[in-house]
């Protein structure tokens, strides 16, 4: 008879999967309820469940495990993609989870699981040794922020996060900057990087080519910008870069 333990290898699982290991869902049903009114599973959303460790009395998917769940098509993005990778600084109590198929947003244990539109069908990995954890790459990870500063708790944040990496593949960082195709966003993303350029391995080709898609437009990098960067055509916040008087960067900070 299947039990509590056999569920409990699952992370998350959905009465199918029950009724897989039990032979049908009348059964499956019965059981899940059964080990519910003893609080050993709990209801995540609509026919998505995870067992409760006896010990802890804590869930036993993780919140990247469930996102993932979502559905076939969910997988982590922005911040939550960054918290996978183990690169922030503030700690969220949002998960942002892209995904192809819309869902509602809902709660559990804590945790808002927001639906994001998925933008881009590259980029999307599922990281060795691991299972059921879809997410973006680090470069794509970092192109989405960069486009979106929101979703990954503000520029300083997204500073923060960049702080902590040693390498990017420049090659993939182009191949989403052309998905995006966004004059834009290769103008915030040549600002941005240029100044960690020899942190990440970038070449002054890579530089070149975002300052040749700038445009002649001047651009705001955030709200509260007031400094403008004439080598780069943006108005950035005063604290965040130096600029000399002829428009170069010379230095920058993460406060």
């Amino acid at each position: 008879m299947v039990s509590y333990v056999e569920l409990a290898k699952f992370d998350t699982f959905t009465i199918d999967d029950v009724c897989q290991l039990v032979g049908n869902k009348k059964t499956a049903y019965s059981l899940v309820s059964r080990l519910s009114k003893k609080g050993l599973v709990k209801k995540i959303r609509n026919n998505l469940y995870t067992c409760i460790n006896a010990v802890d009395g804590q869930p036993i998917a993780t919140r990247f495990h469930i996102a993932c769940a979502i559905n076939e098509t969910a997988y982590l993005s922005y911040h939550s993609a960054f918290e996978y990778m183990g690169m922030y600084n503030q700690v969220f109590f949002q998960m942002y989870v892209s995904s192809t198929k819309r869902f509602n947003d809902f709660e559990f244990n804590g945790i808002r699981y927001k639906y994001l539109p998925s933008k881009l069908s590259a980029g999307i990995i599922t990281p060795r040794n691991t299972k059921g954890i879809r997410v973006t790459t680090l470069e794509r990870t970092i192109v989405d922020s960069i486009e979106d500063f929101e979703k990954v708790g503000g520029l300083e944040e997204l500073l923060n996060c960049i702080e902590m990496v040693n390498y990017l593949d420049e090659n993939e960082v182009i191949k989403y900057l052309e998905l995006y195709n966004n004059q834009f966003l290769y103008q915030k993303t040549g600002f941005i990087l240029e100044h960690y350029k020899d942190q990440l391995k970038l070449s002054d080709s890579f530089i070149e080519l975002c300052r040749n898609r700038v445009g002649k437009s001047i651009r705001y990098l955030t709200k509260n910008s007031t400094k403008y960067c004439k080598e780069w055509r943006l108005v950035i916040p005063e604290e965040l870069f130096s600029i000399d008087q002829q428009g170069r960067i010379i230095s920058a900070y993460v406060r």
